[in-house]
């Protein structure tokens, strides 16, 4: 039996109009006729290669970068934080700081104050496979941006320049975590309209989270019934999980009384070992702890001993348990 016909698209059933074929075709929105004359899609045309320009995976997009952990960190665990930015060129006269922020209303990619300075936002969704490239794009439109504008988004080229060409590699990343996303604005009093309501939605679903002060990318958070420590690390995936595992095998992987190692997640090429926690145990009482299971966590990283037959089953435990966000 035939197939029936599908019905024809507008575009579909527009006449055929010739191609352009002079200098670039420019971006327009992927359901949009495609600017060539094909009378096809954008997306089914030339928006096809647009976006596979520049999709292959970067695996670990912040590696290089002072404070990878913690880049990761905000991407993928912190509800709301920012961090100063030192670019290698400096800034231009009329930007008087540029900062990270996890995410900003509306869900725009930067923002530039009504003062000049500007906050790119890193949680949100980019158009290629390079987070660090797309990043970039952002940040140097953010400097061009007229005072008291978002900037929008854009597809990313394929040759432009990544975080790691803009930044000062000898500049740490410092993060804050806040409360609440009042750092939007200079005055928290000013939002209205759907910035307003923005900011209201924003805190109502943001997670209480702190970061420890004694050890690197370690972060605690609240939820109703359990706490959580999620602590990033830059070690190579199969020796963390060897020194993982012979700590488990040992019965020293946990942070003390109530507390368990229950798996583990990968973001953005790390490994991100997850506890969970006593519903009262609050940051600060997992500092030290935290700091103790560094010391035991660096000797077991040292070792070069085979794992035992006891220490191979616990690191099927904890690979059993891994999962990959990005």
């Amino acid at each position: 039996m035939a197939k029936k016909r599908r019905p024809q698209t507008k575009a579909a059933a527009a006449p055929q109009r010739a191609q352009r074929t002079d200098g670039e075709i420019p971006v327009v929105g992927a359901r949009e006729p495609c600017p060539c004359g094909s009378g096809r899609r954008y997306k089914a045309c030339h928006g096809r290669a647009a976006a596979h320009a520049a999709t292959e995976l970067v695996r670990r997009p912040f590696e290089g970068l002072p404070g990878e952990c913690d880049w990761v960190a905000m991407r993928e665990l912190v509800p709301a934080a920012t961090a100063p930015l030192t670019l290698r060129d400096g800034l231009p006269a009329d930007v008087p700081s540029v900062s990270l922020a996890t995410v900003l209303p509306l869900a725009w990619p930067a923002l530039r104050r009504d003062d000049g300075s500007v906050l790119v936002a890193l949680q949100n969704d980019t158009a290629t496979g390079d987070l660090s490239r797309d990043l970039a794009d952002v940040l140097l439109r953010s400097l061009q941006a007229e005072p008291g504008s978002p900037v929008p988004a854009r597809r990313t080229g394929a040759d432009g320049p990544r975080l790691q060409d803009l930044l000062d590699p000898g500049a740490p990343l410092e993060p804050t975590v806040h409360e609440g996303f009042e750092f939007w604005l200079s005055s928290a009093e000013q939002a209205t309209g759907e910035v307003a309501a923005s900011l209201e939605r924003a805190n109502e679903a943001a997670i209480p989270t702190v970061r420890l002060s004694g050890v690197e990318a370690a972060y605690w958070c609240q939820v109703p019934d359990k706490n959580h420590l999620r602590w990033v690390m830059p070690h190579a995936e199969d020796r963390l999980v060897d020194a993982l595992a012979r700590l488990h095998a040992a019965g020293v992987s946990g942070l003390g009384e109530g507390t368990r190692l229950v798996g583990s997640f990968r973001a953005h090429g790390l490994l991100v070992p997850v506890w969970d926690l006593p519903s009262g145990m609050t940051a600060e009482e997992c500092e030290k702890p935290a700091a103790v299971f560094a010391e035991r966590l660096a000797e077991a990283l040292s070792s070069t001993a085979p794992l035992t037959a006891e220490e191979r089953r616990a690191r099927n435990g904890l690979t059993n348990r891994q999962v990959t966000l990005n």
